[in-house]
């Protein structure tokens, strides 16, 4: 009925993303997703210089699952227009990239995944700290 985990540490830390993911607002849960892939191709990098390539497939994996159905999928196309379309292609680029560098061991490739990734974060951090954008007016609703 319930999941077992191995260690407190690892219950502890199951219960710590839940707690955030149930009180965060849907613009922190677009930088846990950021945070979720970086965190996922430093993995992977990190296995492929240790030759473990079930690890590095599971980094890789790990990241692209985010990319493509955490990411690309929270899109809002209808009101996004012309943003939302160069997201939704830049997301299936880094796909791309991320099978690449699983595909032919091209750390590179998963550096610049995680570059992209950064600079998006960065700039979707900074949007969080305009007023305007984190609590909007009636008439801007």
């Amino acid at each position: 009925m319930f999941a077992t985990l191995n260690s407190p540490a690892a219950a502890y830390r199951q219960a710590g993303v839940e707690t955030k993911t149930n009180t965060a607002s849907p613009h922190e849960l677009v930088i846990m997703l950021f945070d979720g892939a970086i965190v996922s191709i430093a993995t992977a990098i990190y296995q492929m210089a240790n030759g473990n390539i079930s690890g590095k497939g599971e980094g890789i994996s790990k990241a692209i699952e985010i990319i493509d159905n955490g990411l690309r999928a929270s899109l809002d196309h209808r009101h996004g227009g012309e943003l939302a379309e160069r997201l939704g292609a830049l997301y299936e680029y880094m796909c791309s990239r991320l099978l690449h560098g699983n595909l032919r061991n091209d750390q590179v490739a998963l550096e610049e995944v995680s570059a992209l990734l950064r600079d998006l974060k960065g700039a979707w951090q900074e949007i969080g700290t305009d007023p305007a954008v984190v609590s909007p007016t009636k008439a801007d609703a």
